[in-house]
């Protein structure tokens, strides 16, 4: 890369004019960065990488609002001695975006410290779906749910080594779970292939469940289903998931519910709703019908003119409220039924009771009404 006096603009080098927002010179950067990596120049690799170093100097530089404004000022000479930049981590914070996963600031140049993951690992969660009745959900139920899950190997305690031996160090890593390749100027830190980043192996593994420290295994398990549960309420069962690796600690289950609707009634949170036909003379007379409820029918008044669409509340009457609380209540909604076919007896006592109602009730007063409508409205 040039020096000194032969050093190149930095706005020159990224492709951006004088001025640019810090968000343009990161999206200059970006482009120059997948252009000149050494990865992708495999053909000419010394060239791309000394333009990669100049394309980390501009951008490290130009990023950094102090040294941009001497620079703005002086040139390369308000800088001073300018070594590469490239090991500065925040300049390579958007390193993800630029190579995705493949690597990260650590493989890049080789600065993971050793890491390696831990033999002992927690068990995976587990998910079970349970369709309930609508009955069910609001009274509650005690009922045995079959499990497939992987269980710690009894016959290793999860090691996976055959009893007697154990797990050795990685001859490939050195114990350290990754394993270094250098590129050029990179050094790059990759999972070791031989023990996944463990940094150990099973030489003799156990029989019984071939070095995984696993078995499969079906569970009858007893769970208890609390009154008052909805469609998506998830309970969680601790430690009933799948056995960890190495001896592992297990993960849990969640039971999801899935609560069927239900015919007559319909749920909003605690509360129910339904409707109840009612003949015109009850209403108009008054009477007492018989409601159902999750209990059983039980009675309700219903007053002498009573109109369709009215609602009737009955307290607790309702769903059970899952976090304690009582019950919700029951809504009930009077519908007004008008015959369909009357009878001709019954046709002669309908128009009785018309002619003894207000006359804007009554059938024949219906262009009067709408007389009245149109001097109304113009």
């Amino acid at each position: 890369m040039p020096r000194g006096k032969n050093k190149r603009d930095y706005y020159e080098v990224l492709g951006v004019p004088r001025g640019v927002s810090d968000e343009e010179v990161k999206k200059a950067y970006r482009r120059a960065a997948l252009q000149w990596h050494p990865d992708r120049n495999p053909g000419n690799k010394e060239e791309a990488e000394e333009r990669f170093k100049e394309v980390t100097e501009a951008y490290s530089v130009l990023i950094d609002a102090q040294k941009r404004a001497a620079y703005d000022r002086f040139g390369h000479a308000g800088l001073g001695p300018q070594p590469f930049a490239g090991f500065d981590e925040s300049i390579f914070a958007d390193f993800s975006d630029i190579f995705g996963d493949i690597f990260s600031f650590e493989d890049l140049f080789g600065l993971g410290g050793g890491r390696r993951r831990s033999r002992v690992r927690r068990g995976r969660d587990l998910r079970y779906d349970l369709t309930l009745s609508f009955q069910e959900a609001a009274r509650g139920l005690a009922t045995k749910i079959k499990i497939p899950r992987h269980e710690t190997c009894p016959e290793c305690k999860g090691s996976g080594a055959r009893k007697g031996t154990g797990a050795t160090t990685c001859t490939a890593c050195q114990g350290r779970g990754q394993v270094r390749y250098q590129q050029g100027f990179f050094a790059i830190s990759r999972t070791c292939p031989q023990c996944q980043g463990v940094g150990q192996v099973v030489r003799n593994p156990c029989p019984d469940c071939r070095g995984e420290g696993v078995v499969a295994r079906e569970r009858t398990l007893e769970i208890k289903i609390p009154p008052g549960v909805d469609s998506g309420t998830r309970l969680r069962i601790g430690g009933e998931g799948e056995g960890g690796a190495n001896g592992g600690p297990p993960g849990d289950l969640y039971v999801v519910l899935q609560v069927a609707e239900h015919d007559f009634f319909e749920r909003r949170e605690s509360n129910l709703y339904c409707s109840i036909p009612v003949s015109f003379p009850q209403a108009a007379l008054g009477t007492e019908i018989r409601v159902p409820t999750l209990d059983g029918d039980t009675g309700l008044k219903i007053p002498a003119g009573t109109q369709s669409g009215t609602i009737f509340r009955l307290h607790g009457q309702g769903f059970p409220n899952l976090n304690g609380g009582g019950r919700g209540d029951l809504f009930v909604e009077v519908r007004v039924e008008t015959p369909k076919k009357l009878t001709r007896e019954q046709k002669r006592l309908v128009e009785q009771l018309a002619e003894t109602l207000p006359a804007e009730n009554r059938p024949a007063a219906k262009s009067s009404l709408f007389d009245r409508v149109k001097d109304i409205f113009g």
